[in-house]
């Protein structure tokens, strides 16, 4: 990427075992349990204290049948999703693995941004790079993709303006639909679409909460989340959500101030004309912020073995970000059935980034031998996104089916100004570092890199049920992607594919009431701006994603359960060429690995087992080679799970949670020239939760997050550094709802 910013590296993995029988029957029994009795007793809860779940009284825009939203349901599951296909389909009906993690998900383990969201979803691993970033996989690739309300957003880790900090108060859902996505997002890895659904003003009647929190590093945060009518008719409503941080950190020296606030608007300009209008607001004030990680060898090639508070940043160091959207989106329902949607957003990502990037390996006594590079950079991201799309449903042939045809156009414009230093001074004894490194002279600020990106896509998705318990999914997009820029050395440039077609088909055989059967294809296209030894880009991804599985509901839908396998075939997927640079820099060089191949499976529970026991657990594996039987991208974890349960027992609420990785690694240059394995080796994270109703209204949860204290690498390898993840740390809220 550019000549400093230390980038996102891609590095080679392990195999993993086969498919463990015995975990399948356990997951299928556990989800096959027929609790209908549990289901229909009375509750054992008093009438006065069960009126602590129920909400207000809403108004939606979906049609007659299952509603996507989670908010007020008190579920960790979800009637119907739109992320995969753009059709509104039951998870038992999307012939992909989908994951939402719901509103009741994100209030009972205090998720705070996406990243928290991403650690809690089956089969997607984060990995923090350093004190503000963090990137995303899922099934061995990396994840581009972020999408709000469906639309997508392209970001890049090493220009980070906050994207991955995103507030979760302002989503009432997240969907995570992991293959191959481009049907619904253009351009894009066979990994993940990350697809954060915006809370609506959608309250007939007043509700909403306030609320204070209390934390570990002095911790202090306040929320308010205000909605209702405007108008006596009740056709205008509107809602507020805002809250502020102030907070500490595991870190020496890093703080955080963060400032959050939606304003949204949902008027029914007609019975059945609605119209949506809102703008949201978030800023990131964070100080001493670290750029990279820690040093991972002493000068004679041993390892270091530092605290996890340990940082390389100085006391004037920041990763300020802000993002503003502004958006609007019309929904109009004929008589027919027939649905027209619109939609605009104009989204500003800005960040100011003062930073300084520690290299080098010290001296096991002197602690001297680090280099220091101050820079300062201003990054502006500004994308405006149109989306058009008709939803018709008809009937032939004796069944019911429907089509979604539409059109997206993004355009994306990134511009970068650098200030250089005009001062650097020496680091001294890194064993000393204290964050007192002066602050250099800086330069007049000049472009350092531009980059402009257009895309066009059109596509058409049909759902035909063939015979009754039979239903064909298939469709198409066509997209035209256009990029040009200059990049940090002046040089310009300007690639463009046109046409490009992604082909999208499930087949979905239902065996019973309960029980269906899917299997499903679509092929994936991903300009990349990777460059080899010679500072040529790298050809286009490319590549099949196949998929097939079986899904499950009970207690009408209040439970889901499935298994998926899958299998994904891969060209041009750029990898480190080790040892080797981009010409006139120090940018990590890369090739494109040729058949590259990941094969896996997914499990994953959601829902209720009982009318006070909720239950989310996952289980994912996969093993990633090139053509060579290569591993690829070792630093994913090959298997990960996740179990978060919560039961209530009258006004007390108990819950925990266990995120586990398989170990993974990367292979890097000591100082003294040797090939060495960094590695982390598999660890769970144990996370617990207590909520208690002091009356109706008013209630106190307290949540800790890595209650065992497991010291372990969030990273390893990028830029031959590591860092470390938190340790245990806990909140306190008190909240006033009506």
């Amino acid at each position: 990427m550019e000549k400093e910013v230390p980038d996102v590296s891609r590095l080679p993995q392990q195999t993993p075992h086969r498919f463990p029988r015995s975990l399948l029957s356990i997951s299928l029994s556990l989800a096959a349990v027929h609790a209908a009795p549990v289901w229909s007793q009375e509750s054992a809860v008093p009438a006065e204290e069960e009126r602590i779940q129920l909400e207000a009284v809403t108004v939606t825009a979906e049609s007659a049948g299952a509603s996507p939203v989670t908010e007020g349901t008190g579920s960790y599951t979800t009637e119907a999703t739109r992320t995969a296909t753009r059709l509104t389909l039951a998870p038992r009906e999307t012939p992909q693995s989908v994951s939402v993690i719901t509103r009741q998900v994100m209030d009972d383990f205090a998720v705070e941004s996406i990243t928290d969201v991403v650690n809690m979803t089956t089969g997607v691993s984060s990995k923090a790079f350093d004190s503000s970033r963090n990137g995303f996989s899922a099934r061995g690739f990396d994840i581009t993709n972020l999408m709000i309300d469906g639309v997508p957003t392209t970001w890049s880790a090493g220009w980070a303006a906050g994207e991955t900090q995103m507030d979760t108060l302002l989503y009432d859902r997240v969907e995570v639909v992991r293959g191959a996505t481009g049907l619904v997002t253009g351009a894009g890895n066979p990994s993940a679409a990350i697809n954060m659904v915006r809370k609506r003003a959608d309250s007939v009647q007043p509700r909403g909460f306030v609320s204070g929190q209390v934390g570990s590093w002095d911790r202090y945060q306040g929320t308010v989340d205000l909605s209702g009518a405007l108008h006596d008719s009740g056709k205008i409503r509107g809602r507020v959500v805002g809250s502020y941080l102030e907070e500490g950190s595991y870190i020496d020296l890093a703080e955080n101030e963060k400032q959050v606030l939606l304003g949204t608007l949902g008027i029914d300009l007609t019975d059945s004309t609605l119209l949506n209008l809102g703008a949201s607001y978030q800023e990131n004030s964070p100080t001493a912020s670290m750029w990279g990680g820690l040093p991972t060898w002493f000068s004679d090639g041993t390892r270091t073995d530092w605290s996890s508070s340990k940082t390389t940043a100085p006391e004037w160091a920041e990763w300020a970000s802000t993002q503003t959207t502004y958006y609007a989106n019309l929904e109009h329902t004929f008589d027919s059935g027939v649905r027209l949607y619109g939609a605009y957003s104009r989204a500003t990502n800005e960040a100011d980034l003062r930073l300084l990037y520690l290299s080098g390996a010290p001296d096991k006594t002197t602690g001297l031998g680090m280099s220091a590079s101050p820079t300062w950079y201003d990054v502006s991201r500004e994308q405006d996104t149109l989306d058009l799309s008709a939803t018709i449903p008809f009937y032939f042939a004796g069944q019911d089916h429907e089509v979604v045809i539409g059109s997206m156009y993004s355009q994306q414009e990134l511009v970068t100004d650098r200030r250089a230093p005009l001062t650097r001074p020496p680091v001294g004894n890194y064993f000393e570092w204290d964050g007192s490194y002066p602050e250099p002279e800086w330069g007049p600020s000049a472009v350092y890199t531009t980059q402009d990106t257009d895309e066009l896509g059109a596509y058409a998705v049909a759902r035909l049920r063939l015979a009754d318990p039979l239903q064909l999914i298939i469709g198409s997009r066509i997209s035209n992607w256009e990029t040009s820029g200059m990049k940090w050395d002046g040089s310009t440039y300007k690639f463009e594919h046109e046409h490009e077609i992604t082909p999208y088909a499930g087949l979905i055989y239902d065996i019973n009431d309960q029980y269906s059967t899917y299997v499903s294809y679509s092929e994936i296209f991903n300009p990349q701006d990777y460059q080899d030894r010679n500072g040529d880009y790298l050809d286009p991804l490319e590549g099949q994603n196949y998929e097939a599985g079986i899904k499950a509901e009970y207690f009408g839908g209040r439970l889901n359960a499935s298994l998926a396998v899958f299998r994904i075939e891969q060209d041009n997927l750029a990898q480190p060429d080790i040892g080797q640079v981009v010409p006139g820099g120090i940018a990590q060089a890369y090739y494109a690995a040729q058949g590259t191949t990941s094969d896996g499976y997914e499990i994953e529970v959601s829902g209720a087992l009982t009318e006070n026991w909720n239950l989310l657990v996952g289980w994912a594996q996969f093993s990633a080679e090139d053509a060579d039987g290569e591993k690829v991208n070792t630093r994913y974890p090959r298997r990960s799970a996740n179990l978060f349960t919560t039961y209530r027992m009258g006004r007390l609420t108990l819950g925990g949670g266990v995120n586990w990785e398989d170990g993974n690694y990367t292979i890097a240059t000591n100082p003294l020239g040797q090939r060495d394995k960094l590695e982390q080796s598999s660890y769970a994270l144990v996370n617990v939760m207590a909520r208690y109703a002091l009356s109706d209204e008013l209630s106190l949860q307290l949540n800790v997050d890595n209650l065992l204290d497991k010291k372990y690498y969030s990273q390893i390898g990028f830029y031959q550094q590591h860092a470390f993840g938190e340790p245990r740390n806990g909140k306190l809220e008190l909240r006033y709802s009506f």
